[in-house]
């Protein structure tokens, strides 16, 4: 059987959860290239404030990553270190997502496969439910220098990568080792520890091709459930199948649930353009109709971008354009016999019949058969389902998502997104929920109308503890 590769592992400490919010502190690795074993630890400054509980935790101080390097400056080193190796770590999608991240931001390539210890342990030992670093230290009788340090973590690898070797001998352990690290339906040209890091929340997701062209945008309450899917479909359908031919990179953020997911997909798409999203790519252009509150008054095609969410009178819309309006408003006419002339789109001499009416397919409200109530009630009823909902309050208000310190809330005011603040920003600032900085929403600001139906759905759904009231 093939020797393994070299073997780092590797284990980080950090300022938070999240790779995109949170930054490192700490990396302390093994590596182990046959007979030779070599270790390291670095500090890290992050940039940020370490909050007290991480210090409490790690025992890593503030003052102790001030007199530290900042990444970039180990980045070289960290970068040939793991490029060609196995990357071991525990919890791996943690580790690796973290030095993923802070190599981008250094500019840095990332080359290595990636094997979990969580999952080692459990193709192992399926008959026990805890694979925790706790749980493996009691299991296997190993001996800590420490906890949650990075050095003294990954020495914990090291002694349970031994422990397996005279368990189970050298033979199974690298044919379950292979088998961890082969990877079903992911394309050859990915690096497979991509999959490995993707998180398992919410959040968006993004594909790359060459020269870091954007192809693609999605969302996912399961993010690496679900990019793991375009690739297992990839074989069924010609557009997967080009699509995974293209992507060079993967990358990601998470959110705090399924609204913040929805509006950065849509913020994305338009800002980038992927070649493949086919929705939420155009804005412009679009319309609506308003009927006025006069009965007689015929119906107004107006932009949909101008639309304020208190407006009086009833709108209905969106259309793509006023072409596309008028054809759904022609139809209707056609198929319910509404008044063409009263609705707007023909003119007749004053108390002449129209022409559907001549031919029978009008009821006569051009000419007072069917009053103009009767009529306008009929055309609401048809028009039911592309009503717009007016506004519902008399301000902006915050909807809360997640949970914990991931907990955002959005700022919404006239169904426009004013802004997302963090409960981290919150405490940061010392403001009360309801002292939103800036909440107020400038209403000139054109309608997003990939946002409305995502904004009304959330209003719909969230219970009423998760909103509050905004004042500006």
């Amino acid at each position: 059987m093939v020797a393994l590769p070299r073997l780092v592992f590797i284990d980080v400490e950090t300022t938070g959860g999240s790779a995109q919010r949170d930054r490192l502190t700490e990396v302390g690795w093994v590596e182990v290239n046959g007979a030779q074993v070599r270790r390291g630890q670095h500090l890290v400054n992050p940039g940020v404030r370490v909050p007290p509980f991480i210090e409490r935790l790690t025992g890593i101080t503030q003052a102790m990553v001030d007199e530290a390097p900042a990444f970039d400056a180990l980045a070289p080193a960290l970068s040939a270190l793991l490029d060609g190796a196995v990357m071991v770590a525990h919890n791996a999608r943690f580790d690796y997502g973290f030095l993923r991240q802070a190599m981008q931001r250094a500019g840095l390539p990332m080359r290595c496969r990636v094997l979990c210890t969580v999952k080692l342990s459990r193709a192992l030992y399926p008959e026990h439910k805890a694979h925790g670093l706790d749980a493996l230290i009691a299991r296997h009788g190993l001996q800590p220098m420490g906890r949650h340090r990075a050095l003294a973590d990954a020495d914990l690898l090291w002694q349970f990568w031994q422990r397996m070797q005279q368990a189970w001998g050298q033979d199974t352990l690298q044919r379950t080792v292979a088998q961890l690290l082969r990877y079903d339906n992911w394309p050859s040209h990915l690096d497979p520890a991509l999959l490995e890091a993707l998180p398992d929340g919410p959040g968006v997701y993004m594909f790359f091709g060459d020269n870091d062209v954007p192809l693609y945008v999605g969302k996912s309450k399961h993010i690496r459930r679900r990019v793991r899917s375009h690739f297992a479909a990839d074989h069924r359908s010609g557009k997967s199948m080009r699509l995974s031919l293209q992507v060079r990179d993967i990358r990601w953020e998470e959110t705090a649930g399924e609204i913040q997911a929805l509006m950065r997909e849509a913020q994305l798409v338009k800002q980038w353009q992927p070649a493949h999203n086919q929705r939420l790519r155009r804005n412009r252009g679009m319309t609506l109709w308003h009927v006025p509150p006069e009965l007689s008054a015929p119906l107004q095609l107006g932009r949909a971008e101008t639309w304020r969410g208190s407006d009086a009178g009833e709108a209905y819309g969106p259309f793509r354009s006023a072409r596309q309006a008028k054809a759904m408003l022609e139809q209707a006419a056609d198929e319910h016999g509404l008044c063409k002339v009263v609705l707007g789109l023909e003119s007749a001499p004053k108390g002449r019949a129209c022409f559907a009416r001549q031919l029978g397919r009008c009821r006569g409200a051009c000419v007072g058969v069917e009053s103009l109530a009767l009529h306008r009630a009929r055309l609401l009823e048809v028009l039911v389902r592309q009503r717009l909902q007016r506004w519902p309050y008399g301000g902006p208000v915050a909807l809360a998502e997640g949970e914990g310190e991931g907990r955002v809330w959005h700022v919404i005011d006239a169904w426009r997104h004013v802004g997302t603040w963090s409960e981290a920003q919150m405490a940061t600032t010392q403001e009360a929920p309801t002292d939103w900085p800036e909440a107020g929403c400038d209403t000139a600001t054109p309608m997003d109308w990939d946002l409305y139906p995502i904004l009304r759905r959330a209003l719909k759904v969230l219970p009423q503890r998760q909103l509050t009231r905004v004042t500006a």
